[in-house]
């Protein structure tokens, strides 16, 4: 068994010392490769540390195929995407929002209830998992269809069904208990 089979084994059995060790020898390369992708060192270090909280809380479902850095870089490469994906759609309902509040047919009650809903839908895409939101905006806020989701995200079609029927039982689930 080579070395990061052993780590990967010794992890998914909930060795805390094993995994505190390739924490403290990966984070700081992660953090400057999410440093680069997304240019904010807050976030870029928030996105590291959410990675490992996760890889902690899954680690009984830890599958690697690649090398265990191959894996902790894609997955921090996929998570910057998704945040940047995040931030386009936060800038399109603010821009929605700014010309929103320039039409005077709108009341304040609207006004109210439009910024509720917008922090809601945030909150929302927020707890999904990193590709089933990333899915889901790209469906619903880019139009884009079902299967050119599948194309661009190399998934296939029933993957992308998948996520967004998870992706909206969530958002029914969490609208419901308003």
């Amino acid at each position: 068994m080579n070395r990061e089979s052993e780590i990967i084994k010794r992890i998914r059995r909930g060795d805390k010392g094993q995994f505190e060790s390739l924490f403290r020898s990966s984070y700081t390369s992660l953090v400057h490769y999410a440093k680069k992708l997304i240019k904010d060192s807050d976030t870029a270090e928030e996105i590291v540390q959410d990675l490992f909280v996760r890889l902690w809380q899954d680690k009984e479902k830890i599958r690697i195929q690649s090398s265990l850095n191959g894996y902790l870089f894609r997955s921090v490469h996929n998570r910057c995407l998704h945040h940047i994906e995040h931030n386009k759609v936060v800038e399109k309902h603010a821009k929605e929002m700014s010309l929103k509040e320039d039409d005077d047919s709108a009341s304040p009650v609207d006004l109210i209830q439009y910024k509720e809903l917008h922090l809601k839908i945030t909150r929302i895409l927020d707890r999904l998992p990193e590709r089933c939101g990333r899915i889901f905006c790209m469906n619903r806020f880019e139009g884009l269809k079902y299967a050119e989701i599948a194309e661009k995200l190399s998934v296939s079609v029933k993957t992308v069904e998948a996520n967004m029927g998870r992706a909206l039982r969530e958002f029914r689930k969490a609208l419901a208990e308003q």
